[in-house]
């Protein structure tokens, strides 16, 4: 009887559809039909992380070190890029749950329009200043030397960055899941062909080295787009841009910017301590900057499929608000944390474990090893609570109340994590190893106040 249970989910998430009522549904097959492609989803764009830098290390070490400095600022982009997505998933969601087809397809339009507008105005700037941008973050004239290209590339391709984000959070908002995982699949597999050809020079290609990997990222992420929006153009569908009037509506788009500032202000604060926290280790060296980056993008891998049970949890609740289902709500947000929790543990020991020998797959450097193995081990130990505070703050964006999550973010990560991570760091004399010790102690200590706060049920109230 289980095992029939588990292949009819499995045909049911493989179907996918806009048909699906997730309000109506049994809260724990609402749950599995999302959080399963979401969660594939996630780690396609992990994979993107390990991939890069899988072949990068193969270049040379300042080559590790240029990938690590640059994704500490292109957080900025991604931390815009999730917080339109909270609104645009938040306001999608709930016209869902009304039942209004229409709003959610008007929502949809806005969504695009404005992560294309943003993202044109970032992408010159990053362009032109590129190599200053890689100074600013403490990097020597050979790394600058080396990824100035790579940089530039990168920034440039912001706008297909946002829009790739911005268009699956449709997807999310409407309950189309599986739609959201083929594109950014699309995309990975295309970039996983194209890296080690334009790295390296196979074949008829050129060979433009670190430089090469920012230009597969980059056709592969704008393949996905594509697909998205051939899919979103269609005539069919719950969310369909096909007739929508190609303009700026005001009023729509301010009830998404309302929702997706604090949301983009509760990522910017993260990723401006991820700046402040990678500053504080290269003072250590390149060698410790390329060990915390191989270990970062590896925790990146672990924790963005987990990031698609969080989405989940924004979803449900958006739409379970949406039908004036508010304990249903909260009931999916702790079910989608006590599963979320259940798999972070179990990544944290095989980390912990296999931490050498994860690290050894990407450098036989002896220096950058040991800082990879410590980072690895030391950053899991707080994944415990981050299980339930990734679903939990995800699960206030879902209600629209992105404003709490982000002063909390303030409280754990700027207030908490920069001064400890410098103490233990500097003071303490831990070294690298205490900037590794402050993002499990904040992280943890962001979860116990999510959970505290979301108890309290306040987001239930918010209008979207």
């Amino acid at each position: 009887m289980f095992a029939k249970r588990i292949k009819r989910t499995i045909l049911e998430v493989l179907r996918g559809g806009e048909d699906l009522d997730f309000t109506a549904m049994g809260v724990k097959r609402a749950i599995a039909l999302l959080s399963v492609p979401m969660v594939l989803e996630m780690a396609g764009e992990a994979l993107f992380a390990l991939v890069d830098v899988f072949f990068v290390s193969r270049v040379s070490m300042d080559a590790v070190a240029t990938v690590g400095l640059t994704e500490s600022v292109m957080t900025i982009i991604y931390s815009l890029a999730w917080g339109m997505g909270m609104g645009i998933t938040a306001v999608v969601a709930r016209r869902t749950g009304e039942k209004d087809a229409g709003g959610a397809s008007r929502a949809a339009l806005q969504g695009v329009i404005l992560a294309t507008a943003i993202g044109l105005a970032i992408a010159v700037p990053g362009m032109l200043f590129a190599s200053d941008i890689l100074r600013l973050m403490g990097a020597d004239a050979a790394v600058v030397r080396t990824g100035s290209g790579y940089t530039a590339i990168l920034f440039g391709s912001n706008v297909v960055i946002l829009l790739l984000f911005s268009i699956n959070a449709i997807f999310r908002g409407a309950g189309n899941a599986l739609m959201a995982l083929w594109s950014l699949w699309l995309a990975n597999i295309v970039n996983c062909i194209l890296d080690p050809l334009l790295i390296f020079g196979i074949g008829p290609l050129p060979e433009m080295g670190l430089t090469g990997a920012a230009v597969a990222t980059s056709i592969g992420r704008g393949c996905g787009v594509l697909l998205q929006l051939w899919y979103l153009f269609r005539p069919a569908g719950r969310v369909s841009l096909r007739g929508v009037p190609l303009r700026v509506n005001l009023g729509v788009m301010a009830n998404i910017i309302k929702v997706s500032f604090w949301g983009t202000v509760q990522f910017l604060i993260p990723s401006g301590s991820w700046m402040f926290l990678v500053r504080i280790v290269s003072s250590f060296g390149s060698p410790a900057v390329a060990g915390y980056t191989i270990a970062v993008r590896m925790i990146i891998f672990s924790l963005l499929p987990a990031w698609g049970m969080a989405n989940a949890a924004s979803t449900l609740v958006g739409q379970n608000l949406g039908a004036r289902q508010p304990e249903r709500a909260a009931r999916s947000a702790w079910l989608c944390g006590h599963y979320n929790m259940a798999f972070m543990v179990s990544v944290a020991v095989f980390f912990w474990i296999a931490a050498p020998w994860l690290i050894a797959f990407f450098t036989t450097d002896a220096a950058v090893a040991s800082f990879g193995i410590d980072a690895l081990r030391i950053i899991c130990l707080g994944y415990f609570f981050y299980g339930y505070g990734m679903v939990l703050a995800q699960a206030f964006n879902g209600a629209g109340d992105t404003l709490t999550p982000t002063w909390m973010n303030v409280i754990c990560f700027w207030v908490l994590e920069i001064p400890l991570a410098w103490f233990l760091a500097r003071y303490l004399g831990w070294g690298p190893n205490g900037v590794f010790a402050s993002v499990a102690i904040s992280e943890s200590a962001l979860a116990l106040l999510s959970g505290y706060l979301f108890r309290m049920g306040r987001w239930k109230l918010v209008k979207v």
